[in-house]
């Protein structure tokens, strides 16, 4: 059977709404055709629709539209010949297919690494539970209070100390050490390979099909660094599509009132413990669209838990941010934040799994827990106070959806702020009054090179992101130098950083006023030129730099008079 026919058998054998209807829970005819809310984009009044006489789909509101097999690959995020694998499986087809190198070249490496992870999960386990180089990590375990059906559930192990324990099993398993450094599984220095995880208890990540796609290894000395080291991204993992515990919390039948997202792998495993269910954690990085587009795909109402310190509260920060465009829509989502020196681990073991669900019951809507954030962060009664409006609070209301919902928030804004409307209204305007766009500094008052390239990874955080490092940057010593390597470094940190997010990473240091001043300036550079410049910036500072200590060597050495 040719590849064509397959798919044409999986289209015959395969209802689309019915599949389609797992997705969009929404889903109800009208008419001649099924209407739900579109789950490639967020939307309030469904305008995806699928007609099941065609067996297609199509979105009026974003234009995505195809048939059940392309459904499959958008809504899960997966090629096409994965869709076509999982849609041949429901349809109960053998697929058969001609051969194709490329394609299966792909095919065997996914399985290989699939095979790779599996044996080292088996291994990591095995070290945990029974060798005695686990004894260690299994008096760890017994601290945290995890019980074994937890440790079992979520398959967790522990990577022992030394350079070769998983690198020899692997071997004798058949895999070869410079594929198991591409996967993630072995580090390379030098041309001498050893094991990338030691002294660390092992954390597998499943994907939504319950392939174990990649690991994350937690130190258990505490001055051990870093705290989390995860794989790389590898052709089967990709950090910011999955979510630590979701595949578990899936195998529960029906669909979840609620997910909660919580920052540790430990956290999900406590509170599953102590019967609050459908628990996930991000993959060491800040919540992505992806996360939040699936997790409102999959429940009616998702709670970000973190904990009540700075990092915490910067965490939630970051995940707000990224869920502003949904919100307003039919998932909920609610802020909490425990209290200071408390994680959802801790709590739960101190207070119990009724005291965390009712400190939950008290968590906060997102747009109650945006206007608090920048009520206290922005403050028009300081002299900066509409500076700091435009760098901080303007592109945050500016990302929430259109309509009712931006209207009510900003209402609720303006009255925390005692901002009048009219002045709300203003500060929201693209150009505000008075303000050209052309907008130079004053005469006598230009901007020093330092500052301007402060200014640029200020507006756009990106392009200091992905900018390599200039040589000799490190040792200038110049005003305004220390604080431009900071600025750079904290970009780098996070790629996805927004002016507000690098900004807020800086809201306790001394330098957030010199800050605030400079980005409430306009640009002269757009987003294109924004690389070229700010890397010709840096080489200048440096050029500058070099020059200057040139001159002073010079001057140091010059005869006085008299000699």
């Amino acid at each position: 059977m040719s590849d064509r026919n397959q798919i044409e058998e999986i289209k015959r054998k395969l209802d689309i709404v019915s599949v389609v209807r797992e997705y969009v829970p929404t889903l109800k005819k009208m008419g001649r055709n099924y209407f739900g809310l579109c789950p490639f984009h967020n939307e309030r009044t469904p305008s995806f629709s699928v007609n099941e006489e065609l067996q297609i789909y199509k979105c009026f509101g974003c234009g995505e539209s195809g048939d059940v097999i392309s459904f499959v690959e958008k809504v899960e995020g997966i090629d096409f010949t994965r869709a076509l694998e999982l849609t041949a499986k429901r349809a109960g087809v053998e697929l058969i297919r001609t051969f194709d190198p490329a394609r299966e070249k792909r095919r065997a490496e996914r399985e290989r690494i699939l095979e790779a992870n599996k044996l080292a999960t088996q291994y990591y386990h095995f070290m945990l539970m029974e060798h005695k180089s686990g004894e260690a990590a299994r008096e760890y375990v017994k601290t945290r209070k995890l019980r074994k059906q937890e440790l079992l559930k979520f398959k967790i192990g522990f990577a022992p100390d030394g350079f070769e324990n998983l690198k020899k099993f692997m071997l004798k398993k058949g895999f070869k050490a410079e594929e198991l450094v591409r996967w993630g599984l072995l580090a390379d220095k030098n041309g001498h390979t050893y094991d990338k995880f030691r002294r660390r208890l092992m954390f597998p990540i499943l994907d939504h099909l319950g392939d174990i796609v990649g690991f994350s290894g937690r130190v258990l000395v505490k001055d051990d660094i870093p705290k989390y080291l995860n794989s790389p991204e590898t052709p089967v993992f990709r950090k910011g599509h999955e979510l630590y515990g979701l595949y578990e919390a899936r195998q529960t039948p029906g669909r979840p009132k609620e997910i909660i997202v919580v920052e540790g792998y430990l956290d999900v495993a406590s509170l599953v413990q102590h019967g609050v269910e459908n628990v996930v954690a991000t993959l060491g990085t800040a919540t992505t669209t992806e996360n939040i587009r699936r997790l409102t795909r999959l429940t009616d109402r998702v709670m970000f838990c973190f904990d009540g310190d700075r990092a915490g509260r910067a965490a939630a920060w970051r995940a707000m941010e990224t869920a502003l465009p949904y919100g307003g829509g039919t998932v909920e989502l609610k802020f909490l934040l425990l209290p200071d020196a408390e994680d959802p681990d801790s709590f739960v073991r101190k207070h119990g799994p009724e005291a965390f669900r009712a400190l939950a019951d008290q968590a906060a809507p997102l747009s109650d827990f945006l206007v608090k954030e920048l009520a206290q962060r922005v403050d028009f009664d300081k002299v900066d106070g509409r500076a700091r409006f435009q760098a901080i609070a303007k592109p945050l209301l500016q990302r929430l959806p259109d309509g009712v919902y931006r209207t009510a928030v900003m209402d609720a804004f303006g009255e925390a702020l005692r901002i009048p409307a009219d002045l709300l209204v203003e500060l929201m305007a693209d150009e505000p009054k008075g303000r050209a766009r052309s907008q130079l500094p004053e005469k006598g008052r230009r901007r020093t090179i330092v500052q301007n390239a402060i200014h640029l990874a200020l507006h756009y955080p990106s392009a200091a992101a992905h900018l390599e490092p200039v040589e000799g940057l490190e040792g200038v010593d110049q005003p305004g130098v220390d604080l431009l390597r900071r600025v750079l470094e904290t970009a780098r940190e996070t790629p996805q950083l927004t002016t507000a997010s690098l900004l807020e990473r800086f809201r306790d240091d001394p330098a957030v006023r010199y800050l605030d001043q400079l980005v409430s300036q306009t640009p002269l550079d757009d987003q294109d030129a924004a690389p070229a410049v700010l890397r010709e910036n840096l080489e200048e500072i440096v050029q500058r730099a070099r020059k200057h200590l040139a001159a002073e060597a010079v001057r140091s050495h010059r005869p006085g008079l008299g000699e």
